[in-house]
């Protein structure tokens, strides 16, 4: 039994943090009029692929979340697992905040390069004990590098904002 739960935990609380923080960014995403009446890149993904995107990437984080609590050897390693995982969800929702409630793409742009840091330190940390970890994180890292760029974009098409 206890084998069971040695399994089994790390799989609920990864799907159960990667649920909450997907769905807090999705409710800070306020696609309305003031979103709408932005001047967009014509390359910009449309709206509707911005859902299953982030599910996508949120569920690969916590495959990755995973692998890396499994290769950690002691609590600490553990800790230092959830702890940058952590970040990087704070991040994440910072950003949703800065740009869709705040309503300052020029503040998010900003902010974005922590959160592309904070998608690279784990690939970075987890390479040595689960390159597997590290991986299924690779995606994110590209995701959020493309966002980041139409972030600017906008912010250049835009500005200025406040």
């Amino acid at each position: 039994m206890a084998t069971r739960k040695r399994f089994w935990t790390p799989v609920l609380i990864a799907a159960a943090a990667a649920t909450c923080i997907g769905t807090v960014g999705g409710l800070l995403t306020n696609t309305g009029i003031w979103y709408q009446a932005l001047v967009k890149p014509s390359w910009q993904p449309p709206d509707w692929l911005f859902g299953p995107a982030w599910t996508l990437i949120f569920a690969l984080a916590a495959i990755s979340a995973i692998y890396a609590w499994r290769s950690a050897q002691d609590p600490s390693q553990r800790r230092w697992v959830v702890a940058l995982f952590a970040l990087n969800g704070l991040l994440n929702l910072l950003w949703s905040t800065l740009f869709f409630v705040v309503k300052r793409p020029d503040w998010a742009v900003l902010e974005v390069v922590l959160l592309w840091l904070s998608v690279l330190l784990p690939i970075l940390v987890f390479w040595r004990r689960s390159k597997t970890a590290s991986f299924y994180l690779v995606p994110y890292l590209l995701w959020v590098a493309f966002a980041a760029f139409l972030n600017l974009t906008v912010v250049q098409l835009n500005a200025p904002f406040g």
